[in-house]
């Protein structure tokens, strides 16, 4: 799968466009790395439990969206994009979209 956050590929051309595709996932933060992240919060540097987190759940999401453009026949994605909002008090989620395209062969 072919994946871009431009509106299209240099070198393919887009014949047909299929819609929205997304995946997402809601990670809830862990009470054993919420105090790990809070001492490191007072002495200074990367909160490496919550980057760990943050790049599981884009990898996820972004799983989960290219098994959905696999699913309705897509050779490419373009308009890629990624959000995060909050869901309750100590969860998030991560959401990866964009458009599902198919490409000349």
């Amino acid at each position: 799968m072919i994946i871009t956050t431009q509106d299209e590929f240099a070198d393919k051309t887009i014949v047909e466009t299929l819609g929205l595709v997304k995946g997402n996932t809601i990670r809830a933060r862990h009470v054993g790395k919420d105090i790990m992240a809070g001492l490191r919060n007072l002495v200074g540097g990367e909160i490496t439990e919550y980057t760990k987190m943050l790049a599981e759940s884009r990898e996820q999401s972004l799983d989960r969206m290219i098994k959905h453009a696999e699913e309705i026949g897509a050779d490419g994605i373009v308009c890629l994009r990624f959000t995060i909002s909050a869901v309750m008090q100590g969860s998030a989620e991560l959401l990866a979209y964009g458009t599902a395209v198919k490409l000349k062969k």
